[in-house]
């Protein structure tokens, strides 16, 4: 297959637990796979504990480009993977966040709690507003992602998400799919993106 070369890096928000489930450190290891086969380079959070290890282990160890960002605060608390060649640490939350942003090319969320629910969903409220125009997905590892899913369709029927909105959040169980998916994303037109922040504005 011929993939996008302007998809150079992929962003992945994940938790620094590996859950009570060993599907989720499979599609963090997964996923580390297929970012290798296509040659892009993983944007993470710069830890070397739960699902964040896992899939930068496994891009690092087979040679692929792993760039991990961290708070200086962060570096002992979530034991920063210090082996890495392109670990950067800075100043604050928001630093962090942004600069990851600024690295990548396409976001996706593995499991997690609330600090992979809050980055994914920072990024993707970036798409809407049309501050960005960079796909956005989650890995339903083992259906982890269903009850958000049904949320987001649930904000569609009462008219607090545009569909063309909801559109824009992909959701696979494979990594490959996803991808795939990722590499034919058109994201909404500027006028929507005009709508969502006139929308914010009032």
């Amino acid at each position: 297959m011929k993939y996008n070369p302007a998809m150079k890096r992929i962003c992945v928000f994940c938790g620094s637990s590996p859950g009570a489930r060993p599907e989720y450190a499979a599609a963090a290891r997964a996923l580390g796979e297929a970012l290798l086969a296509r040659k892009l380079g993983l944007v993470y959070g710069g830890g070397r504990v739960g699902l964040m290890y896992e899939v930068a282990r496994t891009v690092f160890e087979a040679g692929g480009e792993v760039i991990g960002v961290i708070p200086a605060g962060m570096v002992e608390r979530e034991l920063a993977y210090r082996e890495l060649a392109d670990l950067r640490i800075v100043a604050s939350m928001h630093e962090r966040k942004a600069l990851m942003a600024d690295l990548a090319d396409g976001f996706i969320a593995l499991p997690g709690g609330l600090g992979t629910i809050e980055e994914f969903f920072e990024v993707l409220t970036w798409a809407q507003l049309g501050i960005h125009r960079k796909p956005c997905g989650v890995l339903n590892a083992g259906g982890y992602f269903n009850p958000l899913i049904a949320f987001l369709d649930r904000a569609v029927e009462e008219n607090f998400i545009q569909p063309e909105h909801r559109r824009m959040i992909l959701a696979e169980e494979s990594p490959i799919v996803l991808l795939d998916q990722f590499e034919s994303y058109r994201p909404p037109d500027a006028d929507m993106a005009r709508w969502a922040l006139d929308m914010t504005n009032r």
